[in-house]
């Protein structure tokens, strides 16, 4: 019996490390036989963001429905869609703060007060250092709610050579969480060609 697919939301806030969001949705385009839909929100700053950081805009060309940040009729703006995974890549500590604090004032924090309550996978790829104890107990109580807390720090172990190999660490990390089947980095195994 054929595993069932993923429907996904991935979330792409303003914090820095839109290298992240490009390689996440580059993946997620080569393991589109596990992904029934996705759903892509971007922040207004996530665009600058990504347009400062790698010099374009190739968000615009994702192959994935671009919803607008405060679109609720978004199918993922209600349980009853059943989206079962959402990432927010990267997620700043704003958005970690209204989703610890139960705030759904755009798309990205209702799909993600809807995924925590359905009890499905949240997975927050954060990018911030330091962090202060606000942030910390924020962290504290999105995992005591269901969430995981996936830090953007990449591993070396695997000998990245370019910026997209180093941000796969991180990215096929999350991947693995959510559940997805890819061929990637492990420790102890012969390394894959694949990145």
């Amino acid at each position: 019996m054929s595993k069932p697919k993923n429907k996904i939301v991935v979330a792409v806030t303003g914090a820095s490390g839109s290298i992240y969001a490009k390689v996440l949705l580059q993946k997620l385009s080569l393991l589109k036989d596990q992904v029934d839909a996705c759903g892509l929100i971007m922040s207004d700053n996530a665009k600058l963001v990504w347009e400062h950081e790698l010099g374009n805009r190739d968000f615009e060309k994702t192959t994935f429905n671009l919803y607008q940040k405060n679109d609720f009729s978004a199918p993922f703006a209600s349980g009853s869609a059943k989206y079962n995974i959402m990432i927010i890549c990267p997620c700043s500590m704003g958005t970690l703060a209204r989703i610890a604090s139960g705030i759904s004032n755009d798309l990205t924090t209702r799909a993600a007060d809807v995924i925590l309550k359905e009890r499905r996978k949240l997975l927050l790829l954060v990018r911030d250092t330091p962090l202060s104890l606000i942030h910390i107990n924020n962290m504290k109580t999105i995992t005591e709610a269901g969430g995981i807390i996936c830090p953007a720090s990449p591993s070396f172990y695997s000998n990245p050579k370019t910026f997209e190999e180093l941000a796969a660490t991180v990215t096929d990390r999350v991947l693995d969480l959510a559940g997805f089947e890819l061929d990637s980095f492990r420790w102890g195994e012969k390394q894959s060609e694949q990145h």
